[in-house]
């Protein structure tokens, strides 16, 4: 890793990512957190510690790096290294369904594939023209609440959390895609805040981890909030209140989305009597189940 250290001759940008990706594969640091792979994670926070541009251009790359600022991105690198904080944390910045959200240890980095269900206004699944209210439990930076505004510009959305550092979180980034209008926030456990309210789609990345898997994660994981992780011994303590009180909320023709990830099976065990359909992805990921109105109110 010469390219990192202070006495390291005028490199460039290009070296300092190479360096830097091989020492955190030497680490075996974990990605999971809005990377997957070493070169991405490098890229991310090389480019944070060298306040460069976007979007990035081959100029960039070739530019050449001096000794303190070489000293700069070893330091944040290591820190990445020995506190096993992820990137996202340490840059305070996250990607969301091609939106940038300010993020920090009070919400979870978003990384969720209903990223690519909510760029598409949830087609096939739904009209996105008829759409006019959305509902988001567990919102936490306000990400999919956000980007289902931004992919559905006729609609008034909904978000909920149970964290008022995490809704904090989320109006700061409701101001800054400039959304106050179009975004309600509301505190709330699961349904509680809410009335006789009812949405065309209510969608939700829930706390999910049993107890076991919790205990098993890497130690990056240690840096998100336990609220939004964890769920019971099985993991599925808020699906089960999702699925009993989603159908008074859902107008007809409506739908439910909820990402259950490696908690799939258990839910498939738990609601055998439900006909799921679930999702897939072209870019990656799973364990998201959809369920329309009819067949919620039809248990």
């Amino acid at each position: 890793m010469s390219e990192l250290s202070h006495s390291a001759r005028r490199t460039t940008v290009r070296r300092l990512i190479s360096a830097s990706a091989r020492r955190l594969t030497r680490a075996k640091v974990f990605f999971g957190h809005g990377t997957d792979k070493a070169a991405d994670e490098a890229a991310a926070l090389v480019w944070h510690a060298l306040h460069l541009p976007y979007p990035a251009s081959t100029r960039v790359y070739a530019r050449r790096v001096g000794a303190r600022a070489c000293g700069q991105v070893r330091a944040l690198i290591e820190r990445r290294i020995r506190e096993r904080i992820p990137a996202a944390y340490l840059i305070g910045r996250a990607r969301f369904a091609g939106l940038a959200f300010h993020v920090d240890p009070r919400v979870l980095i978003p990384r969720s594939p209903l990223a690519e269900l909510i760029e598409r206004g949830f087609a096939p699944w739904i009209d996105a023209a008829r759409v006019r209210r959305v509902l988001d439990i567990g919102t936490g930076s306000g990400c999919i609440a956000i980007a289902c505004a931004r992919a559905l510009p006729r609609a008034r959305v909904d978000a909920l959390d149970i964290s008022e550092q995490a809704l904090d979180v989320a109006r700061s980034n409701v101001r800054r895609h400039r959304l106050a209008r179009r975004v309600r926030l509301l505190q709330s456990d699961h349904f509680a805040a809410l009335r006789t309210e009812s949405y065309d789609i209510i969608v939700s990345n829930p706390p999910y981890v049993g107890a076991r898997e919790l205990g098993a994660l890497p130690a990056e994981y240690r840096h998100e909030p336990r609220v939004a992780l964890a769920s019971g011994r099985e993991g599925l303590d808020s699906i089960r209140i999702i699925l009993r009180d989603a159908p008074r909320h859902l107008r007809p023709r409506g739908i439910l989305v909820v990402e259950a990830g490696n908690t799939e099976g258990a839910v498939r065990r738990a609601f055998a009597e439900l006909p799921f359909t679930w999702l897939d992805f072209e870019r990656g990921g799973g364990g998201v189940f959809l369920l329309t109105a009819e067949q919620l109110h039809a248990r």
